[in-house]
């Protein structure tokens, strides 16, 4: 009965703590709060290991990790509070609560406020575990274990022995656990909490972003792109397409729960080393020449033949043209994007080559989904996302590179990101098995942002290199699909690819881990042939 106790009120402190922060856009919930904080100090080995084994399921992970460890000790903490009384039990709920607090006062918070979710939830778990134990007459219980052999003498006593002032509290100290009164009010108290939490989850996910969201007109470019040409893909049935569908495009990034930005309030601001510091509104944003780009862009986590990469045809205002306005001193060297939750990363200014560096607002035809930065995020062509696409931007600080670091760069990733040659198999896969003797298409992408691809390779086993078709060369910025014809002899066979960039150079068969500065090394697949 302590267990069930002890989850029982964790569960009604949990739920009370979600909805606030589901009311109250700017929190964050306990759970949430102690996960970021997990998120912000594990060390990088284990980051990568868990972007490796989870890759975009590594938050759902984590928050499940913290949900157990919670659970555990609201199980344990009940079972003292049976066994040692209720003050101990208020006690172990008061040790999680100031964690909880503590865990608030992190990167992004919202000032004295942060540690409120954690507070009243705390304070709700502790009047529950008291309702609990009232109602099951556990707190006597627990007094009667604790008094253990005092109680007994008194116990063996006649009752005409006793004196009769005296009958009244020996009952009550002896008086057995409820049990059918403590699990109905147990049950009442869980599905409250589910009900509690079920409406925070609904705020979370149905609030001011979505329904904004979903009023948007967004504006047209100034020159609006034409469609890619048709010879851009080759149609081989299991490669990706040139364009990510919006709802397959990867996402990582440090927050474990999608921030909600009310457009009401959001500005944007362009600060620090500038002589004419600028503020936008979502609106006066939205007001501003826009431009299509198409894009991939691709995470420095990516292990070779990874799929934490995608193209999307992007619309935003370009980045150089706002610093313009805001007037960049010339001891600037560094652009940071700021953002909601406080997250930070930055790139070079000299990376505003004349690229098409955006503050973009959407992605394939529509406004940014919250999970992808909405209402606007930076992408900087040719660079990985940790030095450059901050999303849920908030601020652009200009600085220099002595004064501040990004997120990532104390925690031992390399100050400069370029998106380094790559190539990648997505048919057939590995492992796979195919028909031998007929005509096995072998196809993929192959990337090298800025700089282009020129030529693609395959190797069958330790055969010659053999040149690729490519598709149709669109732009610089993009990937591009690739295809090779093969008829295979029964057996297994081992298939390796690697391309060459626009400047020539062709990517290493030196294998690299993805820390510090992104993954290297040839895709190599083993096929079945039968």
């Amino acid at each position: 009965m302590g267990a069930i106790a002890g989850l029982a009120s964790a569960a009604a402190g949990l739920a009370i703590g979600e909805l606030i922060a589901g009311i109250w856009t700017s929190l964050e919930s306990p759970v949430v709060s102690v996960g970021n904080r997990v998120v912000d100090n594990v060390p990088r080995p284990l980051k990568t290991w868990a972007i490796e084994t989870f890759g975009t399921n590594d938050k759902a992970v984590l928050l499940g990790m913290v949900a157990l460890l919670l659970a555990l000790g609201a199980a344990l903490i009940g079972m003292l509070a049976v066994r040692r009384g209720l003050r101990f039990g208020l006690i172990g709920i008061g040790i999680f609560t100031a964690v909880g607090m503590l865990a608030s006062l992190g990167r992004g918070t919202s000032g004295l406020l942060a540690p409120l979710p954690s507070l009243v939830g705390g304070l709700v778990a502790g009047a529950a575990l008291a309702l609990l134990m009232y109602r099951g007459n556990l707190d006597f219980a627990g007094e009667q274990a604790v008094a253990g052999s005092q109680t007994q003498p008194a116990q063996a006593l006649p009752a005409q022995a006793l004196p009769a002032q005296a009958l009244p509290a020996q009952s009550m100290l002896l008086k057995a656990p409820n049990r059918r009164q403590f699990l109905g009010t147990a049950a009442g108290v869980t599905a409250g909490a589910v009900v509690i939490g079920g409406a925070a989850r609904w705020l979370r996910n149905q609030g001011a972003a979505a329904a904004e969201r979903l009023k948007i007109v967004l504006p047209r470019a100034t020159q609006p792109l034409p469609d890619p040409p048709a010879a851009v893909e080759l149609g081989v049935a299991g490669a990706a397409p040139f364009f990510t569908p919006t709802s397959e495009f990867y996402r990582i990034d440090t927050a474990l729960t999608v921030p909600r930005v009310d457009l009401s309030t959001w500005t944007l601001e362009v600060m620090g080393e500038v002589s004419t510091p600028i503020t936008l509104s979502y609106e006066q944003l939205l007001e501003r020449p826009m431009i299509e780009a198409d894009i991939t862009i691709a995470c420095v986590s990516n292990e070779v033949g990874g799929d934490l990469i995608g193209t999307a045809r992007w619309l935003g205002c370009r980045l150089d043209d706002l610093l313009k306005e805001a007037g960049v001193s010339a001891t600037a060297d560094q652009i940071v994007g700021r953002s909601v939750d406080g997250f930070t990363a930055g790139f070079p200014t000299a990376l505003l080559d004349g690229r098409d560096a955006l503050v973009a607002i959407a992605m394939n035809g529509e406004p940014l989904p919250a999970k992808h930065g909405f209402p606007a995020r930076l992408i900087v062509p040719g660079v990985y996302g940790y030095v450059s696409a901050t999303k849920w931007l908030s601020q652009i600080e200009l600085t220099t590179f002595e004064a501040f670091q990004g997120y990532w760069i104390p925690r031992g990733w390399s100050v400069d990101g370029p998106i380094k040659t790559q190539s990648r198999i997505d048919t057939p896969r590995n492992g796979s098995r195919v028909t031998a003797g007929s005509t096995v298409p072998i196809a993929g992408v192959a990337w090298a942002p800025i700089r282009g691809i020129s030529k693609v390779e395959v190797r069958i086993d330790n055969g010659e290199w053999q040149e690729a078709t490519l598709g149709e060369e669109y732009q610089a910025t993009t990937w591009r699909q690739w295809k090779l014809d093969w008829k295979p002899s029964s057996g297994e066979h081992k298939i390796a690819v690697r391309a060459t960039d626009g400047e020539g150079a062709t990517q290493t068969d030196q294998l690299a881990p993805v820390a510090p500065d992104g993954a290297t090394g040839w895709h190599t697949i083993t096929v079945y042939a039968e």
